[in-house]
């Protein structure tokens, strides 16, 4: 079967992808520098799969590691590029860690790529790229507005990137805008492993119902929605990572219309972020401290996905509900903090 390099293959949504691909038979070599990630989680895949996939330790930031990765493994038959910071908030801060690591990273793979005869690529991209968008739900076909965050920046060019190489090599790509991946994989062997504070919501609110954090804030109620919190759409990581694969077969299988495809990956619903606090209130039957805050900057309003191309072209789509996300996010959360394997 073919070999796939899964760059951030250790991270939440690689690690997953990881397992699909190795269920449908793949050969998969991971490369992670563990900065956002736990070398644990290779265990986790091989007790799913019964298989350990490849590692690299290499820093995707380091051109001579990148090629040398490539000349070795020179029989690679498509890339899944994750690995990128990607919190909103510490993006703002620190903008510059975010375009070394997001867009140097890609230009390095794309550079190997390009001298290849053929070359499949998939973009691990954002609903990001939208901006505040206008009009709800998100088509791919909405118009693309100023990036309200650096990392959200670093998405929209990284996509521009990947569109003017693909005109000029033998690279064929597909962008996989998604929305907010929450969950775990119901074997509980797998999960989000955010390293210190979570920048994102799930995670945070599972913390919190551990007694981790002390409460959680909420940013804003006083945007126009349904309780004046922001909505987003709640995809399941399973869901999503399976969508990963169907994207990169219809590469290999040379189904793709055109050199680059695009299309958004989301449960066309979307959920305010009080729905999703009453979500995990339900499922683990618990009330959950919050206080409402003022706005984080980079913050959009609302954000869910219009899925009709992803369903009708690539023959995808969610099967997993809100419910059902949180009361995984919420088990592997005991999880990790009964383990010994995790109670570092």
């Amino acid at each position: 079967m073919s070999k796939i390099v899964v760059t951030g293959g250790l991270g939440f949504i690689g690690s997953h992808t990881v397992v699909e691909l190795q269920n449908q038979g793949f050969e998969v070599v991971v490369i992670d520098n563990l900065s956002n990630s736990s070398i644990g989680v290779l265990d986790g895949i091989e007790r799913i799969t019964g298989k350990k996939p490849i590692f690299s330790a290499i820093d995707l930031r380091e051109k001579l590691a990148v090629q040398s990765f490539f000349m070795e493994h020179n029989d690679v038959a498509g890339v899944i590029h994750f690995a990128a910071s990607k919190a909103v908030g510490e993006s703002v801060k620190n903008p510059l860690l975010y375009y070394e690591n997001n867009l140097g990273a890609l230009v390095y793979i794309l550079q190997e790529l390009e001298k290849k005869k053929e070359a499949h690529f998939i973009f691990s991209s954002s609903c990001t790229v939208y901006g505040q968008a206008e009009v709800m739900p998100i088509a791919e076909t909405t118009p693309i507005q100023p990036a309200l965050s650096p990392y959200g920046n670093t998405k929209q060019i990284g996509e521009e990137i990947i569109s003017d190489v693909v005109k000029v090599s033998a690279i064929n790509a597909i962008l996989l805008r998604y929305f907010n991946p929450i969950g775990a994989h119901p074997s509980g062997e797998i999960g989000e492993l955010p390293i210190g504070v979570p920048q994102n919501l799930v995670p945070f609110i599972t913390q919190a119902g551990m007694g981790l954090r002390a409460e959680l804030s909420v940013y804003g109620n006083d945007y126009p929605t349904v309780d004046g919190t922001c909505v987003r759409d709640y995809i399941h990581v399973v869901d999503l990572a399976k969508a990963h694969v169907i994207a990169l077969q219809r590469l290999l299988d040379k189904k793709n219309a055109e050199p680059l495809e695009i299309f958004n990956l989301g449960t066309g619903t979307g959920s305010s972020v009080l729905e999703v606090i009453a979500a995990f209130e339900k499922v683990s039957g618990q009330k959950l401290p919050y206080k409402i805050v003022e706005r984080r900057e980079g913050d959009v309003t609302s954000a869910y996905a219009n899925t009709d191309k992803a369903n009708t072209v690539l023959g995808w789509k969610t099967v997993s509900t809100l419910e059902e996300a949180m009361d995984s996010a919420w088990k592997w959360e005991q999880k990790i903090r009964t383990s010994p394997e995790f109670a570092s």
